[in-house]
């Protein structure tokens, strides 16, 4: 060695500092360090949603309350944040005419009379039709005759049955008019009224009120991109992030990110929504720790979440970013399909995971 070094005196006279060596050395380990990690350390793909928490049964979501009949508001029985049980008054409407109910009273005590005399009438035209027939029979009265009864039972009949309908006009309307206090279908709490005087005209089916069942049954429904979606079945473990709720997430290493909880996909949409993205519904894993309840987590809140698909190599995962690849993709268990992978038509081979 030293007689090369005598061969070069010009590299045997630079001498480096300790320093640039020690940086070298470094540099050296922290990129066999490097390439060691990208070879050997896993990293869990993840298909990166967003979304809200909403109620799974469409009775459970939030509903409006409607006027079931028309009329103006007589009396509030609840503000803005009430809580109601099932049946509670909400909000009472009366017509337009105080003495509405008085007249329709009335007007069907009359076409009651009505009915009952023309049924009278025609029972009384059913025994001339009898005893003109008996005649008509002996020669002692005419066809005629015989022929001019049946049709005033035909017309006392149809004299019934019209007052049998506007009979039944009026249990109508009396009985709608008995909807004026409006209820609660079920237990909740009301979110918002509609502030409008005494004076103001609703019509039928006008909203009077929004209002929020209790125990709903939450799931969260998640938005995720087109060219993720074809990878994401029912089963698939996600991850989630509510608003509000502390978190510290790693996406590729679920196993130590905190503060996030573990749901399930249980429906994935055939057809994009109107944001062009694909709407899952995601529902609590069995067997992990609970969701948050009200009122940390509220209906309407919003959720980040990570559909967890197949595990790969660190590498992989950076070269698939950099060639802008979709995700590894892995049949589901009893999936007839072909085992090709979609993600890796111009890669390396599954088997570099």
């Amino acid at each position: 060695m030293r007689n090369e070094r005598d061969r070069f005196p010009t590299l045997a006279s630079l001498k480096p500092p300790r320093v640039a060596r020690a940086i070298a050395i470094l540099m050296v380990a922290g990129l066999l360090g490097v390439a060691a990690f990208v070879t050997t350390v896993p990293w869990v793909q993840t298909a990166a949603a967003s979304g809200t928490v909403v109620a799974l049964d469409p009775l459970d979501r939030q509903q409006n309350i409607t006027a079931l009949v028309a009329g103006r508001i007589d009396r509030w029985y609840v503000t803005d944040g009430s809580t109601v049980k099932a049946g509670d008054p909400i909000v009472r409407i009366v017509d337009i005419d105080p003495r509405y109910l008085d007249r329709l009273a009335a007007e069907r005590a009359q076409v009651v009379l009505e009915a009952d005399a023309a049924r009278q009438a025609a029972r009384v035209a059913q025994l001339d039709v009898e005893r003109t027939g008996t005649l008509y029979r002996e020669g002692l009265a005419s066809r005629r005759e015989h022929e001019f009864a049946q049709i005033k039972v035909t017309d006392y009949r149809a004299k019934v049955a019209a007052a049998q309908g506007q009979l039944n006009r009026i249990d109508t309307n009396l009985q709608r008019q008995s909807n004026q206090l409006v209820t609660a279908p079920r237990a909740g709490r009301i979110m918002r009224v509609k502030g409008d005087d005494n004076n103001t005209i609703l019509s039928q089916g006008a909203v009077v009120a929004t209002f929020v069942p209790d125990q709903a049954k939450r799931v969260v429904e998640l938005y995720v991109d087109g060219r993720d979606v074809s990878l994401v079945h029912a089963g698939r473990p996600v991850r989630l992030q509510f608003e509000g709720w502390p978190a510290i997430q790693f996406s590729g290493w679920p196993s130590i990110a905190r503060g996030l909880f573990d749901g399930r996909v249980v429906a994935v949409d055939i057809a994009a929504s109107s944001n062009g993205l694909y709407r899952i519904l995601v529902e609590p894993a069995p067997g992990k720790p609970a969701w948050p309840t009200e009122p940390s987590v509220r209906l309407g809140a919003s959720v980040r979440g990570w559909v967890l698909m197949d595990t790969v190599k660190v590498w992989f995962e950076l070269w698939r970013l950099l060639n802008n690849f979709p995700l590894q993709y892995t049949p589901p268990p009893g999936d007839a399909t072909t085992t090709t992978t979609t993600g890796t038509l111009a890669g390396p081979p599954p088997s570099a995971k």
